[in-house]
């Protein structure tokens, strides 16, 4: 294990996690505004080691990412990875703790017997819906990072102060389980966060954001993550003995017929959105859907090519929210090569005015974004070759 970065324990989160650390994701109370680590027992899942590491030992780096010309190989570990995309040491420590949350999520996705709300693993010792198990963990893994200073999920939209500094620090937003009602029918789900610099998480940009990524649970876990000012999105395979491996570099987001329309009852009273779905049927683009957000993104980056709309109309309003999902989403699509809009400018460009703010949204290349842009609105700013949201 990349035990350098000195993060976690990495036999908590292996499938031979023994039941003491199991009962620890219980330990919290409902997550509220007095959050703290102090609410944690001391049989944390993230193990001795992780408390090793004192606040004031970690020196974050302030050198400019620009400087870095090493390049990153197929087969690096993640903290390989890391340590050759940013020289920005708390942020390295903080995309690795939330690498280990990812893989311990896994692990509960996996093995949890769901029923209605609740879900019991085979000890019988989790009682909890799987995404408020993931809440948990993920609120575990920032506060022990040591250099989060907020952190905000969609199952509570208020800031949590997770105990970090602000100088050098971070605050993080995350959608624990995107596409826990898919669960029980055993489809892919996934964990979305992004991350700022400081403690604002509110009168910023998706552009701001210094990291984002996705974890997604399917036939194999991933590890799906971009580092602002470095170039292409990057994924990480979960190997069989926990370690994390790079697989695969994306770059370029190419033209290609496949397509993924969300929110398709909107086409009934949205005669434009009607008009753009007939359209991809027409050419007899491929239906790749699923219904959740997380695969149906990261098949376009996958695949290097495809579209994902989820359209509003005037009885079916926004559902995605930009902080949790749609401005980290962006980043990954946009630092891919890709191309992101709500109708008209990049959904980086978006100021997140209030937490729970929600936004229609297309990802994709760049003639479908244009065809997107131009369908439901007539005209597309990315015609007149201006540089938008993670291209600016």
């Amino acid at each position: 294990m990349e035990a350098s970065i000195a993060c976690c324990s990495a036999r908590a989160f292996l499938p031979g996690v023994s039941t003491q650390h199991s009962t620890a994701l219980a330990a919290p109370s409902a997550i509220s505004p007095s959050f703290s680590s102090k609410s944690l027992k001391s049989t944390s899942l993230f193990g001795e080691s992780l408390r090793q590491v004192p606040r004031s030992s970690l020196k974050v780096s302030k050198t400019k990412q620009s400087s870095l010309v090493t390049k990153c190989e197929i087969g690096d570990s993640l903290e390989e990875f890391l340590t050759k995309a940013t020289r920005d040491k708390g942020l390295i420590r903080l995309m690795m703790c939330m690498g280990e949350a990812i893989r311990t999520i896994s692990f509960k996705v996996r093995t949890a017997s769901c029923g209605g709300t609740a879900c019991v693993n085979s000890f019988g010792d989790e009682q909890l819906a799987v995404d408020m198990l993931a809440d948990k963990l993920l609120f575990e893994a920032l506060t022990y990072s040591h250099v989060c200073k907020y952190a905000c999920s969609e199952e509570v939209p208020e800031l949590q102060d997770m105990g970090g500094p602000v100088e050098g620090g971070f605050s993080v937003a995350f959608d624990p389980l995107d596409g826990s009602s898919i669960v029980d029918t055993n489809f892919t789900v996934g964990t979305i966060f992004g991350v700022w610099p400081g403690d604002k998480l509110t009168g910023v940009t998706g552009a701001d954001q210094v990291a984002a990524a996705m974890g997604i649970y399917g036939p194999r876990t991933t590890y799906v993550l971009a580092i602002k000012g470095f170039p292409g999105t990057h994924e990480f395979l979960l190997l069989d003995e926990g370690k994390w491996q790079h697989v695969k570099e994306t770059t370029e987001i190419s033209e290609g017929k496949m397509f993924s329309p969300g929110n398709l009852r909107a086409t009934f009273d949205n005669p434009d959105y009607d008009k753009l779905v007939n359209y991809y049927v027409k050419e007899k683009y491929t239906l790749r859907y699923t219904g959740g957000m997380v695969p149906d993104v990261n098949q376009i980056i996958v695949k290097e090519k495809g579209v994902f709309t989820n359209v509003i109309s005037p009885t079916t309003k926004a559902k995605l929210r930009l902080l949790f999902e749609v401005a980290p989403l962006g980043l990954l699509v946009e630092n891919a090569g890709g191309y992101s809009s709500d109708g008209h400018q990049s959904v980086l460009d978006k100021v997140i005015g209030k937490l729970d703010e929600r936004t229609q949204v297309a990802y994709g290349s760049k003639n479908e974004i244009i065809r997107f842009e131009e369908t439901l609105y007539g005209s597309s700013r990315l015609k007149g070759g201006v540089a938008v949201g993670a291209a600016a």
